[in-house]
């Protein structure tokens, strides 16, 4: 039904939309000389908290000035400020024990059975004969009819779970799905109301790594799970408090199978604490905006955050002696990328929906300034639209294809796949899903949340060459300058690819600003469940 109807709202969105862009294209010169201004080696790498990223809002700030277009930030302001909590462990204030039905205490040992984090806002945890529970998975996946915690309580309780998902097509083959991530399990453990996480680590080379990062410094994601605790636990430590319980591996049946329920290791409490010295620093969002005519408070929000590596400060060991990485492909193109769709967008009518464009701080410190945005959102989540993030444009001649992460996820897809069929151009996966890519740029948040996320990436199936050529071209280029001082600017960058793709995401987000439409997640995707909560909100 959503295709038939899309038809002919779509066939009207794109003759608008084509008219928009076609008042002023995006310009590859321009992306050009954006990138090299802030991959410049004054900007320093562009790392938080320094003068970089003074240079770097700066230089944003200038940018929609001169269009016109308003602060987007909270209070008329252009940025939003972003505090990051770092966490060090207090040395030997880690400690942990668990207590058999027959009484008797077992110490375990910090850095041999257990790591432990405390998780808590305050660096502190304190947890004393909590009971214990084995939850699988740990996993509440209600489209995939699948529930790991069934009816048990867990309110008070120390939850274990083993890492990852289960294999095959019932939650996504090849390409993983939120659920395998350590923080899904830690939010879906915190929101039933347990008291601290473990992740059981039976490969004995997988836990030695997750003991050897135990004691290192973390900067806490803004909006994570404010759980006591959060810990690694080797497999014989495990299974001695299973044991203690009267339980086997045997007891719990096959955790994959989709049966499985959570089990209380009956008679078996934990004492657990945890202390950590916090110290934070602030970093910034810079947004912009052009407000709706008709509906304002819907907003399309275009993303891209700003922040790469640094330089020499950060990386004082680094060897050669280039010691800055300017980050001109990863994420300065993106940056300059939503730069260029704003100027689109102030060359045409104002558009009857609110749209955004986002410039994100720390994501290469693990997505947290979008993090940070979604725990605190400027324009209520319920009523943004979708979200378009550009992370590190294609740098190549002309594609056939456009490459997307999370193919078959939601329904934006659909609608760019329409407008890139008039191009003759085709919608494809990313082709690695071994690397996850759907759960590591700043749209993710935004799909955490439950607002229609769409991530563009780079093609291969060169116009000219097709995918023989241009397979090994993108491998190489990335294998070459990904994260690494060789990312620089360049006059033989190639910028075709960017800009027919940005042209694309232009003309979809003028279809979802002139339009009253509201993307949806697909029935099998894991954030459908997510949306649905705010529904009442879109009606």
């Amino acid at each position: 039904m959503f295709r038939k109807m899309m038809g002919g709202v779509a066939v009207a969105a794109v003759l608008l939309a084509a008219g928009m862009a076609s008042a002023q294209d995006v310009s590859g010169q321009r992306l050009s000389d954006g990138i090299r201004e802030i991959s410049a080696d004054a900007y320093q790498g562009r790392y938080p908290g320094t003068e970089g990223e003074r240079m770097t809002l700066a230089w944003l700030q200038a940018q929609y000035e001169e269009m016109g277009i308003e602060p987007g930030g909270p209070n008329g302001q252009w940025t939003q400020a972003v505090e990051l909590k770092r966490y060090t462990p207090v040395a030997g204030a880690a400690s942990a024990s668990w207590t058999g039905p027959d009484g008797v205490e077992h110490p375990l040992v910090a850095g041999t059975d257990i790591v432990i984090r405390a998780v808590a806002n305050d660096g502190r945890a304190s947890i004393a004969g909590a009971p214990v529970v084995f939850a699988g998975h740990g996993i509440y996946a209600p489209e995939r009819n699948w529930d790991d915690y069934g009816d048990l309580d867990v309110r008070g309780k120390v939850v274990v779970v083993v890492p990852g998902e289960p294999d095959g097509d019932l939650f996504n083959g090849e390409y993983a799905t939120t659920y395998q991530s350590s923080a899904y399990k830690a939010d879906e453990a915190f929101r039933r109301g347990a008291a601290g996480v473990i992740t059981l680590w039976a490969d004995a080379n997988t836990w030695q790594r997750a003991a050897a990062g135990g004691n290192r410094q973390r900067t806490l994601t803004p909006g994570a799970a404010d759980l006591e605790f959060g810990a690694v636990m080797n497999h014989e430590a495990a299974m001695a408090m299973a044991a203690a319980a009267g339980l086997g591996m045997e007891s719990f049946g096959d955790i994959a199978s989709g049966q499985f329920k959570a089990r209380e290791l009956t008679g078996v409490t934990m004492s657990v604490a945890a202390e950590e010295t916090i110290d934070s620093f602030t970093t910034h969002n810079l947004l912009a905006k052009i407000t709706g005519t008709e509906r304002p408070n819907e907003t399309i929000i275009y993303s891209a955050h700003w922040d790469h590596v640094g330089g020499e400060a950060q990386h004082p060991t680094a060897p050669g002696d280039d010691k800055i990485w300017n980050g001109a492909w990863d994420n300065a193109s993106g940056t300059v990328g939503v730069v260029e769709v704003a100027r689109q967008f102030a060359a045409a009518p104002r558009p009857e929906r609110t749209v955004v464009f986002a410039h994100m701080a720390a994501e290469e410190m693990g997505l947290l300034g979008s993090y940070a945005y979604a725990a605190d959102p400027v324009y209520p989540l319920e009523t943004t639209v979708a979200d378009i993030n550009i992370d590190m444009l294609p740098l190549s001649a002309p594609t056939r294809d456009l490459a997307i992460f999370g193919k078959g996820q939601n329904d934006l897809e659909d609608r760019l796949e329409v407008l890139a069929q008039a191009e003759g151009r085709y919608v494809t996966d990313d082709r690695e899903p071994e690397q996850g890519y759907y759960y590591r740029s700043d749209h993710f948040p935004f799909a955490r949340a439950g607002v229609p996320a769409l991530m563009p990436w780079h093609g291969v199936d060169l116009v000219e060459g097709g995918v023989a050529v241009g397979q090994p071209e993108y491998t190489a280029k990335f294998t070459a300058d990904y994260h690494k001082a060789s990312d620089e600017w360049s006059p033989e960058l190639d910028f075709r690819s960017a800009v027919e793709n940005l042209n694309l995401l232009v003309q979809l987000g003028s279809q979802l600003a002139n339009g009253e439409e509201w993307p949806t997640w697909k029935p099998s995707s894991e954030f459908a469940v997510v949306r649905a909560r705010s529904d009442a909100a879109r009606h």
